[in-house]
């Protein structure tokens, strides 16, 4: 392992993370969950007085470790490879061939340029081949790849590609449309634009089973 050196993002080589140049460090790895939480509390404590906050009040006191955990246990949970959820498959004994889709993905991250949220819709669509997945393992997926600091369009292809990496298939689609808080709550403070972002592959190439696809995410 290469202390402190910016690896590419590959969970087979070094189990840090996706291959799409999300920047996590070699030492990643190297401390505990423990070990993280009370680095970033000290981090996080210094920040509050720098911004002339009282930090022995009864509110604030404990603000510092609060965060510490959220970022490491929840908003960026995704950056530890551990939480990957197993791909639950079953036997496609139906031989189900037609598009499958999962629409509506509640989606919570945070955008890497800002440290704020980016919140939204996520739909994805798969054609079976020998194998479906578990409906929930999707929605774990999303999570999964949600939950570190994100731009949009590589978290796009990164479910994508978890996607057809668990069905060992090629024909996926997947639509984000999501709001970004670094427009909407700072900067231009635009409340009413989204971001909406594709990525298509195999038979959702043909413009048919894709437009398929995009009308039945019109329909309620």
């Amino acid at each position: 392992m290469i202390n402190g050196k910016c690896i590419a993002d590959t969970i087979e080589d070094n189990k840090t993370s996706t291959g799409f140049n999300t920047t996590i460090y070699a030492n990643n790895l190297e401390l505990t969950r423990e070990e993280k939480i009370k680095k970033i509390s000290g981090y996080f404590r210094q920040i509050m007085l720098t911004l002339g906050l009282n930090i022995t009040d009864d509110s604030l006191r404990e603000t510092p470790n609060r965060v510490a955990k959220m970022y490491v246990e929840e908003m960026f949970s995704g950056l530890d490879p551990e939480n990957k959820p197993d791909m639950t498959l079953f036997n496609n004994n139906y031989k189900y061939n037609d598009m499958l889709i999962e629409k509506n993905i509640s989606l919570y991250s945070y955008c890497e340029h800002h440290f704020v949220p980016i919140v939204g819709k996520v739909h994805v669509a798969y054609i079976p081949k020998d194998k479906v997945i578990g409906l929930s393992k999707i929605n774990r997926l999303v999570e999964y790849y949600a939950k570190r600091p994100q731009v949009q369009e590589r978290l796009t292809i990164e479910i994508a590609e978890g996607l057809k990496k668990a069905l060992s298939a090629d024909d996926v689609a997947v639509v984000i449309d999501a709001v970004h808080f670094c427009i909407s709550s700072r900067g231009v403070r635009d409340i009413n634009s989204s971001t909406v972002t594709t990525n298509y592959s195999g038979r959702f190439l043909n413009s048919d089973i894709r437009n398929q696809f995009l009308l039945m995410l019109k329909n309620n």
